[in-house]
């Protein structure tokens, strides 16, 4: 697992005072990004390469509310993986009090600038089969 901490900004909150739903999905897209950075893999540098991994299916589930000045805790986990796809699982939770606010999932295709769905070359699926391969194994740092 993968976690990084951030904290509610008041643009991304509603006028019922909670964080509005369509922020949990960027806090996700920020723990994938978080996930390639800790496998050695800049989401520039993929883009640089012609590689993009549009998301072809997400989740997410509500758990409790998250209000203004919040701080929380993304953790990213990898579920699945090969050379044409990654899928992901995401906790938000709050950390004042472990208490979760979100549960979600996502999957991702790997594609070429057209938008044709391609393999990761071997230097790049290394690099994040290796995190992905320590995450399974427990050895995750």
């Amino acid at each position: 697992m993968i976690a990084i901490s951030d904290r509610v900004r008041f643009v991304e909150t509603d006028l019922m005072g909670v964080v509005h739903h369509a922020n949990y999905l960027r806090w996700f897209e920020m723990g994938r990004v978080a996930y390639l950075r800790a496998a050695g893999v800049e989401l520039n540098e993929l883009m640089a390469a012609g590689y993009v991994f549009p998301i072809t299916e997400v989740q997410c589930k509500y758990k409790n509310s998250a209000k203004f000045d919040d701080e929380f805790e993304i953790q990213t986990t990898m579920t699945d993986f090969s050379k044409a796809k990654m899928a992901f699982s995401y906790a938000v939770v709050r950390k004042n009090d472990g208490l979760v606010l979100a549960v979600g999932k996502t999957q991702n295709v790997f594609t070429n600038m057209a938008g044709k769905i391609t393999r990761l070359t071997d230097e790049y699926y290394n690099k994040i089969d290796s995190l992905y391969g320590q995450e399974r194994s427990g050895t995750t740092k």
